[in-house]
C-alpha cells in the first residue's frame, strides 16, 4: 500500500467514525432539541414523572394562586390543553396571567409540573415562534401579536391637517 493510499484510508476511516458519532449524538438528543413542549405535546408524548423538560404556553387567567412564603400555583395553557404548575421562588417581574411563560422542571407522580425556573416574555410584542404557531393552529391568534409600532406614522389628527 502506498503512502497516498494509506492517508486516504485513514481520512476515510476518520470521516466514517465522525459520521457515526454525530449520528449517535443527534439520535440521543432527538427529543431534547425542541426548545420547549406545550401542554398538548406533554399529553401526546406521555412524558414520565421525573424527566426534566421545558414547558411553554400562556398562563391561564384566574389560575394564579399564591401560597405560603414564595410558593405559587398556576396553570399553563396552549389552547387545547392545560397543565398545573407548582413553583417556589421569586417570579419574574413581567410574569402575569394571560402572558407567555416558559418553565423548566419535571412532572411529579400526580401530574403537576414542578418548576425550578420560570421565564416570562420580555416585552409586550415578543412571542416565541412555537407559541405563535400553536396559537394559530388552535385559532387563538390575534392579528396584532408581534406587530411592531410604526413610530414614523403621524397621528390621525395631524394627517388630515397637512393635506
Amino acid at each position: 500500500m502506498t503512502r497516498k493510499q494509506r492517508r486516504l484510508t485513514i481520512i476515510g476511516g476518520s470521516l466514517a467514525v465522525l459520521a457515526v458519532a454525530a449520528a449517535l449524538v443527534l439520535n440521543a438528543m432527538r427529543d431534547s432539541i425542541v426548545f420547549f413542549s406545550t401542554p398538548a405535546m406533554v399529553a401526546e408524548k406521555h412524558i414520565p414523572a421525573g424527566e426534566r423538560f421545558r414547558l411553554g404556553g400562556l398562563v391561564q387567567p384566574g389560575s394564579l394562586v399564591r401560597g405560603d412564603s414564595l410558593a405559587v400555583m398556576f396553570r399553563v395553557a396552549d389552547g387545547s390543553a392545560t397543565l398545573p404548575v407548582s413553583y417556589t421562588g421569586i417570579l419574574p417581574d413581567l410574569f402575569r396571567e394571560g402572558q407567555g411563560v416558559i418553565a423548566e422542571g419535571a412532572l411529579d407522580s400526580a401530574g403537576v409540573f414542578k418548576a425550578d425556573t420560570v421565564l416570562a416574555k420580555h416585552d409586550e410584542n415578543y412571542m416565541p415562534r412555537e407559541v405563535a404557531d400553536a396559537l394559530k393552529k388552535q385559532g387563538h391568534w390575534k392579528d396584532d401579536y408581534g406587530a411592531k409600532p410604526d413610530y414614523n406614522a403621524k397621528p390621525a389628527a395631524t394627517r388630515g391637517a397637512s393635506q
